[in-house]
């Protein structure tokens, strides 16, 4: 997080520093922009355009929409690498606490879980921790720490959410303030120049679109990270069910 944050008050700093440096040749700028529109200008690179757009849909905006697509991929990158860590062979995981219920007992098992990364295990390990008091006992400590680790692997998703709301609209919010604009200049001149409503309207829409651009993109990764969230709680449901088996098997012995 404190890497993302950095890394786009880099970003606006260098902007910023852009947009100075530009300011004496704001026409000529005006001008590439629209040879970029019609297609009819020189080639210029991918990069050069993205500054262009976003200098002439306003830093402040722009800033923000950039900031909120920052923090989103960090928190989506992060969910994602502790999920892909949270993955375990729950197969393997049920055979050897199953061998070791077999040879040492629950304690033996409990050493297995406790050497074994991931969700399941401590779903497994919490399970076994009461496994004296009862398989019902057994059961409800692990529906309870099912749905702890349920909320752990939740977390910040409210928060990637929020940046896909307010992505869109702080897009929509720029455009409104554009259009306010480009009617001002509208009264300035006194005169209805398509020259000024096209100018005004564009300006006003390249924060809609790159807000909706910001959007979009998170919203592929909050769907990936639900998907492997929903894969993994298959996963700790079914290990969960193998284990309350293999429990009553070995009291049955």
């Amino acid at each position: 997080m404190f890497l993302a944050v950095a890394g786009a008050l880099t970003f606006c700093a260098s902007v910023a520093s852009a947009q100075d440096q530009t300011a004496p040749t704001e026409q000529a700028t005006q001008l590439t922009a629209e040879d970029l529109l019609k297609g009819t200008g020189e080639d210029v690179p991918f990069h050069q355009q993205i500054k262009s757009y976003f200098i002439q849909g306003g830093p402040a905006f722009m800033s923000a929409i950039i900031l909120c697509l920052i923090l989103g991929l960090a928190l989506a990158i992060e969910r994602i690498l502790y999920l892909s860590f949270a993955k375990t062979n729950t197969k393997k995981l049920i055979k050897k606490v199953e061998d070791a219920l077999a040879e040492g007992g629950v304690e033996k098992a409990k050493d297995v879980c406790r050497d074994t990364k991931g969700p399941v295990a401590s779903i497994f390990y919490d399970g076994l921790l009461h496994y004296d008091e009862g398989l019902d006992v057994v059961e409800k400590r692990i529906a309870s720490a099912g749905g702890v680790q349920m909320s752990l692997m939740e977390n910040n998703l409210s928060w990637i959410s929020l940046f896909i709301a307010i992505a869109p609209s702080l897009g929509f919010l720029g455009t409104v303030i554009g259009m306010v604009k480009a009617f001002d200049a509208i009264e300035a001149a006194g005169d209805i120049s398509p020259n000024i409503v096209a100018g005004g309207m564009k300006v006003a829409l390249i924060t809609t679109v790159g807000g909706l651009i910001v959007a979009m993109i998170l919203q592929v990764f909050y769907n990936y990270i639900l998907s492997r969230i929903d894969a993994l709680s298959i996963d700790m449901e079914e290990a969960s069910i193998n284990l309350v088996d293999a429990l009553a098997k070995n009291e049955k012995k």
